[in-house]
């Protein structure tokens, strides 16, 4: 039984190791299996996060070829003809005139006064005490008198009421005619001091204002007659004061200026600048005259007049934002690039305090003022707005010194430049701005969104092309516009040329006998191979080879230069060659100058 007791021991625990050995070896499967799982799902969630983030610049680009197709068909500016105007259009700017000519004749458009200052306030509250001030004026005045009358002053208050009431009464008499006490006051101050009466003349001079001299002559006329006429006197000098308040009444509301342009009259130009009010307010009338009235306060608090000739000491920032040339409609264009900052002590220089900030905010109001008031036309058939383009390539980050200015400085170009921006582009915008755009795009009115073209880098030239002409586009942008080009200028058109896949370009320019040929040419992105040369028109001439064909990398110059100088009439034939499977946007022009012109 022993034997057995044991062997079912043994047997037991044996079973027992083998369920602990399977038990540990099923929790480490599992472990394993938990672990196995955790790569999946993250290999899973890594996959899923690449997809989304495919879908979205898949997205973006679509909502960006949406945004550049549908801003062919883009904001169109009004007339700014009253003839041309729609009927309540014009009844509308009928009313805002009116509301402005009213506005102007109540000085609506002038600043409230500055509060007064405390010293002021102190004064209007010593004013009761006036007339004692000149009773110990007469005391001076009366040295002659014995000394024991110095204390006169108090005597009167409490030995002689029935002087003291005129006294009382004085500050209540100042409120309601500040003639008629004077006058009583110098009835008393002549009863202590009879023998001295031109020195009682100076006093009364000295308590009453110094604009009117001559009712207190008569005032002293009648004291030396000896007779209670004082306050006839007085209600003769109340007289001339009744007529003191028509003065302002008469005067004639001051012209009032906005960007150079009369708020009323008959100038053209007024018209179009109330134009832009009402088209922003959606031509409300009242809401119109609201935001002029508004803009108009803002720009003498702002001190707009005196800032347009301020030297603020930063031409650092005339690479930031500038102006440079004009639109296919002759629209000035203004860029706005903010990867400038990336120079840290540029950044540090515009935003590094608040004093800083402020100087900014100023300097870039400032530009705006001038750029109005020097490349705007404010007539009916003028030019009176602008296209800004917007880099953001490199641009800072959202959260940074400079977020409060911008901001500021966008509200107050939104509430005090209507109307002022015919395009709005925003050039080498990154795929998560556009996944942005699309979703504030549904907040935006139509007017603003027909404003609004969006574009990746790789698109930046091509879109820039569909409203600016290559030869106005700064170089940096994809165009041929340099500041210190000698040989072309913005008046020499360019030739645009797509150069399809797999396939190349001629460009053939003619060639006078001893004439010199002078070009320049542009590939965007490059890749491919550019070659020159000189074909003589007569038979059995020499090809002559100006430029060897090579390939031009990515990397290269933007832009190609060349000149030949031909012996012989013929034609000078540039070669583009492109090997890539994308489409280039080729962009050339020259000149042909004859012997005398090259000399």
């Amino acid at each position: 039984m022993a034997d057995e007791t044991k062997q079912e021991t043994a047997a037991a625990a044996a079973a027992a190791e083998v369920i602990v050995t399977e038990a540990e070896k099923k929790v480490e499967v599992e472990e394993k299996a938990v672990e196995l799982q955790e790569k999946v799902d993250e290999a899973t969630a890594a996959a899923e996060e690449e997809k989304k983030m495919e879908e979205a610049e898949a997205e973006a680009g679509a909502d960006e070829a949406a945004v550049i197709e549908g801003s062919t068909a883009s904001f169109k500016e009004e007339s700014n003809l009253v003839s041309d105007l729609a009927d309540p259009e014009q009844k509308a700017l009928a009313q805002l005139k009116e509301l402005v000519a009213a506005a102007l004749a109540a000085g609506e458009f002038d600043l409230p006064p500055p509060p007064p200052p405390p010293a002021a306030d102190e004064a209007k509250a010593e004013e009761p005490a006036k007339p004692d001030v000149v009773v110990e004026k007469t005391e001076v005045a009366a040295e002659s008198e014995p000394k024991t009358e110095a204390p006169a002053p108090e005597e009167p208050k409490t030995d002689a009421p029935a002087q003291e009431e005129p006294k009382t009464e004085a500050p209540v008499a100042v409120a309601a005619s500040t003639k008629e006490p004077k006058a009583e006051v110098a009835a008393e101050e002549t009863k202590p001091a009879e023998p001295e009466p031109e020195e009682k003349t100076a006093v009364v001079a000295e308590g009453a204002k110094p604009a009117e001299p001559e009712p207190e002559e008569t005032a002293v006329v009648a004291e030396e007659e000896g007779t209670k006429t004082v306050v006839p006197t007085a209600e003769e000098t109340v007289v001339p004061a009744s007529a003191e308040p028509a003065v302002p009444a008469a005067a004639e509301p001051k012209e009032e200026l906005i960007w150079g342009v009369p708020l009323a009259g008959d100038d053209e130009r007024t018209d179009t600048v109330l134009l832009k009010f009402l088209r922003a307010r959606e031509f409300k009338v009242k809401e119109a005259m609201s935001m002029l009235k508004a803009a108009v306060l803002w720009r003498k608090s702002f001190g707009i007049d005196a800032l347009l000739g301020a030297d603020l000491g930063v031409p650092e920032l005339e690479s930031v934002v500038f102006y440079r040339g004009a639109d296919r409609e002759g629209h000035p264009v203004c860029y706005n690039v903010y990867s400038e900052f990336q120079d840290k002590d540029l950044y540090d220089k515009a935003f590094g305090d608040d004093e800083k900030r402020d100087r900014f905010l100023r300097w870039r109001i400032q530009l705006l003022e001038r750029g109005i008031r020097e490349q705007l036309d404010f007539s009916s058939s003028g030019v009176c707005s602008m296209v800004q383009v917007t880099d953001l390539k490199n641009s800072p980050p959202m959260l940074g010194k400079h977020r409060a200015v911008t901001r500021q400085a966008l509200s107050l170009l939104q509430d005090n430049y209507p109307e002022f921006i015919a395009k709005k582009v925003f050039i080498n915008v990154p795929w998560w701005y556009l996944a942005a755009n699309k979703m504030m795009s549904p907040f935006l009115t139509q007017r603003t969104k027909s404003k609004f073209t969006v574009c990746s880098p790789a698109k930046t030239a091509e879109t820039l092309f569909r409203y600016i002409a290559p030869e106005q586009v700064p170089v940096q942008f994809g165009g041929l516009f340099k500041e210190d080009d000698t040989e072309f200028s913005t008046s020499d058109a360019v030739t645009e040329l797509t150069v399809k896949p797999s396939s190349k370009e001629t460009i053939e320019i003619p060639a006078t006998e001893n004439s010199t040929v002078v070009w320049e040419l542009r590939v965007l992105g490059w890749e491919v191979s550019y070659g020159v040369e000189f074909t003589p028109d007569a038979e059995g001439g020499y090809t002559v080879i100006v430029q060897k064909t090579r390939k031009v990398p990515a990397n290269e110059e933007p832009i190609m230069k060349g000149s030949f100088k031909a012996g012989e009439p013929g034609k000078v034939v540039l070669t583009v060659n492109n090997p890539t499977s994308k489409k280039k946007k080729l962009l050339c022009r020259f000149k042909v100058k004859s012997s005398t012109e090259s000399t």
